[in-house]
C-alpha cells in the first residue's frame, strides 16, 4: 500500500504544479491586459481565458488540498467521540465522498462528450470546451482516489 500512496502523492504533486503554472499564467495575463488597456490594446478574450484557467486551477488544487489536509474541517462534534467511533465516522464520510466525487467525475465526462459531439466552443476565441470538462473529470477521479487513500490511512492507523 505504501507504493500506492506514493504514486497518488506524486500525482497530486504534479497536479499542484500544473495548477501553479495556470495560476501564474492568470496573473501574467491579467497584468498584461490591465497594462495594455490604457494604450487601447486590451487582450481579446482575456476574461474568457482567465475564466477557463480558473476552472483548471480550482479543479487541480482540490485533490491536493484534501491530500495535504489544507482544507477547513469542522470536527468539534466528532472530537468528543472515542477514537474508534471517530474512525467509523471518518470512514463513512470518506465513502460518501468517494461516491460523490465519482458521480461528479462521471457527469463531467458526459458533459465533455456532449461538448465534443456538439462542437461547443467558447464565445470570443472559439476555444473547444470539452478538454476542460475532461480535465475536471480527471481531477474529481483523482479526488476519489485521495479519499480511498484516506480510508487506507484510517484503517492502517495512520490517520490523525
Amino acid at each position: 500500500m505504501n507504493v500506492f500512496l506514493k504514486i497518488v502523492a506524486r500525482i497530486n504533486l504534479a497536479m499542484h504544479a500544473i495548477a501553479g503554472i495556470f495560476l501564474t499564467f492568470i496573473m501574467l495575463l491579467t497584468t498584461l491586459d490591465v497594462v495594455m488597456r490604457p494604450f487601447g490594446m486590451p487582450i481579446p478574450g482575456a476574461v474568457e481565458i482567465i475564466a477557463i484557467c480558473c476552472g483548471i486551477v480550482i479543479g487541480f488544487t482540490v485533490p491536493t488540498s484534501f491530500w495535504m489536509k489544507d482544507h477547513i474541517s469542522v470536527d468539534f462534534v466528532t472530537s468528543a467521540l472515542p477514537r474508534k467511533t471517530r474512525n467509523l465516522v471518518d470512514l463513512a464520510t470518506r465513502c460518501a465522498a468517494i461516491v460523490l466525487s465519482i458521480l461528479i467525475s462521471w457527469n463531467s465526462m458526459k458533459i465533455g462528450f456532449g461538448f465534443w459531439k456538439g462542437g461547443e466552443v467558447s464565445g470570443t476565441l472559439q476555444l473547444p470546451l470539452h478538454p476542460i470538462a475532461f480535465a475536471l473529470a480527471a481531477c474529481f477521479f483523482v479526488l476519489s482516489v485521495v479519499f480511498v487513500c484516506d480510508i487506507v490511512r484510517i484503517v492502517g492507523g495512520e490517520h490523525e
